[in-house]
């Protein structure tokens, strides 16, 4: 039996991608193989364009969970509104940090139970559980992907020195191109559009719930 820990999770949209605007429960884990979260290890870690705050369990909604059931359930009441609609499957987003380092078959299982699909968000380092019902991968440069099929491929840009060529050739069903945040964002949108418009196995992705204020 594993326990879980959470940094936080809650109710909202979908911000980003191709499920971008659907309902979902939002479970963040903690921990991430590619960065600390803390911003002393910024400039030696593999990923240092991070905006995500995944460190601890102290988020709302947040903390350890002793074992799959108690997770999934706790996730249902997140979900379990008078507005929610009991023939729609309930949906869930799991990110992190990084959530392969936590999500196993138990607690697939246990959401499947619950009555969720599952979306899952990684950075492509480790392999994905099986029983995802939507798998995004968003591979960080100078890693090595392990993860080269899924539904998409989130490509977050630019990340000099991206084999996005090779990238062409991994079985996902959608290729994304994700303008990064931070400081050139506008930049950032300029050359992702550009990178579209040249490569039209990609198509654009921005983060919605940003310019809706939403989390």
């Amino acid at each position: 039996m594993s326990s879980y820990a959470v940094k936080e999770m809650f109710l909202t949209l979908q911000g980003e991608g191709l499920q971008a605007g659907r309902r979902a429960v939002f479970l963040r884990f903690a921990g991430c193989n590619l960065w600390s979260g803390r911003e002393q290890d910024r400039e030696t870690a593999q990923c240092r364009f991070c905006d995500t705050d995944f460190v601890g369990t102290d988020g709302d909604g947040g903390g350890k969970f002793a074992d799959a059931d108690t997770l999934a359930a706790s996730a249902r009441g997140f979900w379990d509104t008078e507005m929610a609609d009991p023939v729609e499957p309930a949906f869930i987003v799991i990110t992190g940090g990084e959530p392969m380092l936590q999500i196993d078959a138990a607690l697939v299982d246990a959401l499947h139970a619950q009555g969720f699909e599952i979306a899952v968000e990684s950075n492509g380092t480790l392999p994905a559980v099986a029983g995802i019902d939507w798998l995004c991968i968003s591979p960080k440069q100078g890693t090595t992907i392990v993860q080269q099929s899924g539904d998409e491929l989130k490509l977050v840009w630019p990340q000099p020195g991206t084999d996005y060529v090779a990238m062409e050739s991994w079985q996902f069903t959608h290729r994304l191109i994700q303008p990064m945040d931070g400081p050139t964002v506008q930049d950032n949108v300029a050359a992702a559009i550009d990178f579209v418009m040249s490569r039209p196995k990609w198509r654009l992705s921005t983060q919605v719930h940003k310019s809706l204020g939403l989390r």
